[in-house]
């Protein structure tokens, strides 16, 4: 079974001189988020959260603790972005037994991301 395509879609909006940004989790909900500024939005698009989209995407590691590994960063840190990318619907986890442990295994859910500015 092939899987859906996936498409997040952020869009700015210039209101009174400032930019009002939201993100819509998906292009066929109505459901959206807004950020308080310019600076959640960077956040959320940061060059780590790239990297750590990438390696989810090429390297399909099968745990938290695995993926923190292969960037050489703290667990701590690649799981707080992890729960935040998870919030706005980039990725989810699947609960995985290994013996007596569970893990969590972070999958990437989107494929797409539109970014649009409307001045």
């Amino acid at each position: 079974m092939a899987q859906k395509t996936k498409t997040r879609e952020i869009i700015i909006v210039d209101k009174s001189g400032s930019f009002q940004t939201l993100l819509k989790r998906f292009t066929s909900e109505k459901e959206d988020y807004d950020f308080e500024a310019l600076s959640a939005l960077r956040k959320l698009l940061s060059n780590e959260k790239a990297r750590l989209l990438h390696t989810i995407k090429t390297k399909s590691p099968k745990s938290i603790y695995e993926l923190s590994k292969i960037l050489k960063r703290d667990f701590k840190s690649v799981f707080s972005d992890l729960k935040l990318l998870q919030r706005f619907g980039f990725i989810e986890f699947i609960s995985e037994k290994s013996g007596k442990r569970k893990r969590l295994k972070p999958i990437l859910v989107i494929n797409t991301l539109n970014i649009q500015i409307k001045i």
